[in-house]
Parts: structure tokens; sequence; C-alpha cells
């Protein structure tokens, strides 16, 4: 398993905000908790914990390249899933 810092938009790294990495699957955790997994193809969101906070949006959408609109676009039709991931 190997854990980085988020790099924000400036090259800084972001305190709290990690991407991990554990075989084929990645992670991206804001604080304790795991906000988002990626693991063969798809994009599981945490159901209770993935619009938690304004800065887990900021650092979700930074991770996965998205808005928050098109994330949600996305629940809607069953790209991302929800599930518990904490």
């Amino acid at each position: 398993m190997k854990v980085q810092n988020m790099i924000n938009s400036n090259g800084n790294t972001v305190p709290n905000q990690f991407i991990i990495y554990n075989g084929t699957e990645t992670y991206f955790q804001s604080y304790g908790s795991v906000i988002v997994k990626l693991a063969n193809g798809n994009v599981y969101l945490d159901e209770n914990k993935w619009d938690y906070s304004k800065a887990t949006g900021k650092y979700r959408n930074l991770f996965l390249s998205r808005t928050t609109a098109e994330i949600k676009a996305r629940i809607k039709t069953g790209e991302y899933i929800l599930s518990n991931l904490n």
C-alpha cells in the first residue's frame, strides 16, 4: 500500500487529504474517512460522507476531475455507485 498527500492546484501538499494506492484499488481519504474508491473500472462514493463538507467536496472534485454537479448527475445515472466505504 502507498499513501500520498493530495496536491492542490498550486502544487502544494494539502493536510489531511490523501490518495491511497492498494493493489488495483485507489482511494481518496479526507481526514479519517474514505470518500472515493476506484476499483475494477468503477467509482464508489461513500454514501454518508461523499458530500460531507466544502473542503471534502473541493478535494473530491480535484481527485475525480469533476464538478459536484457532474458527480451528482453520474450518481443519478448509476455511473457512480453510493456505498458504505467506512
